[in-house]
């Protein structure tokens, strides 16, 4: 896949994921209100923000890796060429997912809404058996060994303290 359609898919697909998951359902859950009067709880409120703000930032992170990386999108129906396991994918194998939860988590924070704090745990429940049911056993019949050298080497969920620098 040439990067330039790469990175159109990748955008469109954006949209419609995360830009549903972690956007759209929690618009509809909240109409982005909050539930509480914005001076109580200002430090979490503040941490909210926070990891709202790294959450989108590591999403957008990990859509262009995959464009200029993996020549290809996130979307299963145009997967990369390449396997991605540079920039931030040297610490974790789901960064956007763990990024996506982070953003919901972020609004319950930010808004004072328990509503998305169920609703997140159900986003990263879906996420995760996706990964095990789907994923994972794509990218292993795709990459192989190189999948399996990377799945043994970079935990799924719970970032790397120092970046995998891939075999040997």
């Amino acid at each position: 896949m040439r990067r330039n359609a790469a990175a159109t898919g990748s955008a469109i697909f954006f949209a419609l994921a995360p830009g549903t998951v972690a956007g759209l359902v929690p618009w509809t859950l909240t109409r982005w209100r909050t539930g509480a009067p914005l001076e109580h709880w200002p430090a979490v409120r503040v941490f909210g923000i926070l990891l709202l703000v790294a959450g989108a930032v590591v999403v957008v992170r990990a859509f262009v890796q995959f464009v200029v990386e993996g020549l290809g999108t996130p979307a299963p129906v145009a997967p990369t060429a390449h396997l991605v396991v540079g920039g931030l994918y040297r610490y974790v194998r789901n960064p956007m997912y763990v990024a996506v939860v982070a953003a919901i988590l972020g609004q319950a924070l930010l808004l004072w809404r328990p509503v998305l704090l169920g609703y997140g745990a159900l986003a990263a429940a879906a996420m995760a058996g996706f990964v095990l049911v789907y994923e994972q056993p794509a990218l292993a019949d795709r990459f192989g060994d190189g999948y399996a050298t990377y799945r043994r080497n970079v935990p799924g969920w719970i970032p790397r303290l120092r970046p995998w620098n891939g075999p040997g």
